[in-house]
């Protein structure tokens, strides 16, 4: 079962042209579409309801254009990341599995999804929500095909958080949350981070009062968003597969820190792409589909011995600041602004730093 993968720019909040224009020029078809990863421009924050507005664009589409039931297209993973800081344009990177096959001896991309068990608000920074992303991560390599952890290269998610609501309702039902509402995207994400390690085995289960706290726990491929538009956790997982089909592979590697476009040319190399000792943008010859990173201010303030500010800025928030560094970074190595980059990396890669996945044309 092949993966085809196509990114579309998104040209206003609502707008799912890309997505239309890929299905009628028949390079895959709307019922063929089992996930979507997108980068939308709104503030990134807990009340950025532009990524629901993308969200139902694009769901739109997949009814109108396709014959699965509303039902059926509910179920379709679609993580929608907010804030085009800096120079990210929104776009949308899309998806879709067919019936075609592979050589044996040819190792290509392929996607297993799943959806947790639901996920209250006072699972959140706790325990219970790293077993539950574990268990669904592990759900989604059964989906995947994959037997090897070693051969999973991203694991992209979508989490919920708290809003006020839900916190009334965790308290209603005898139950205290773990943090507040503002810093529950950040403990949400670090938390599903954990998750995701721990399905992969790249660590043992934490103890509680590590969540959140030691950062020396991480995942290498896990890229977690949240968001207040679901209560369970949305899990797409992307690896290698000898036999798979398609022309696409997919690689990763991490970023040490804001400045590391070393770590980005890494993650294009591990998904099959030579490259020359010191790459340009020009060298990828337009093999490359799209790079997914994530990224946090470094808590200690500096980068590479210098000292750093955004912490300390009042008026911008630190997530804004790196999220644009980091994409303007990423947008000189690849040449391309249309770059998927997410803030909130607690257990994501190291401290001040990412993971990166690339995913390449391998061609036939």
């Amino acid at each position: 079962m092949a993966i085809e993968v196509a990114k579309a720019e998104l040209k206003n909040v609502q707008d799912a042209s890309g997505l239309e224009a890929a299905l009628k020029q028949g390079q895959f078809r709307a019922d063929e579409v089992i996930a979507v990863i997108g980068k939308t421009e709104g503030n990134g924050g807990v009340n950025d309801f532009t990524r629901i507005l993308a969200d139902q664009a694009f769901r739109g589409v997949l009814r109108r254009l396709g014959s699965r039931s509303e039902a059926e297209i509910a179920q379709i993973p679609m993580v929608w990341s907010g804030g085009c800081d800096g120079v990210i344009t929104p776009h949308a990177t899309i998806f879709a599995r067919n019936a075609k096959t592979g050589a044996a001896a040819k190792s290509r991309l392929v996607i297993g999804t799943a959806m947790s068990a639901e996920i209250l608000p006072e699972d959140i920074g706790r325990p219970a929500m790293v077993e539950k992303v574990a268990d669904g991560v592990r759900a989604a390599m059964r989906n995947a095909g994959i037997a090897d952890p070693a051969d999973v290269h991203y694991v992209q998610t979508k989490t919920p958080l708290l809003t006020i609501e839900s916190v009334k309702d965790a308290r209603a039902r005898g139950k205290e949350v773990a943090c507040e509402v503002h810093e529950s995207m950040g403990v949400s994400n670090g938390t599903t981070g954990l998750g995701i390690a721990v399905g992969l085995s790249e660590i043992k289960m934490p103890k509680a009062e590590e969540i959140c706290r030691n950062l020396d726990l991480f995942s290498s491929v896990a890229s977690c968003s949240s968001g207040v538009e679901l209560t369970q956790a949305q899990i797409v997982l992307l690896g290698n597969k000898a036999g798979a089909g398609g022309r696409f592979r997919i690689g990763h590697s991490v970023m040490k820190d804001a400045l590391d476009i070393d770590g980005i040319y890494a993650a294009i190399r591990s998904a099959g792409l030579d490259l020359p000792a010191r790459p340009r943008a020009e060298d990828l010859d337009g093999r490359l589909v799209n790079c997914f990173i994530k990224c946090e201010a470094d808590r200690r303030g500096m980068l590479r011995g210098r000292r750093q500010i955004m912490l300390d800025d009042s008026d911008v928030p630190w997530h804004r600041h790196a999220k644009a560094a980091v994409g303007g970074v990423a947008a000189a190595a690849i040449g391309d602004p249309a770059v998927f980059v997410s803030v909130d990396a607690m257990h994501q890669g190291p401290q001040g730093g990412g993971p990166c996945i690339a995913i390449i044309d391998a061609g036939e």
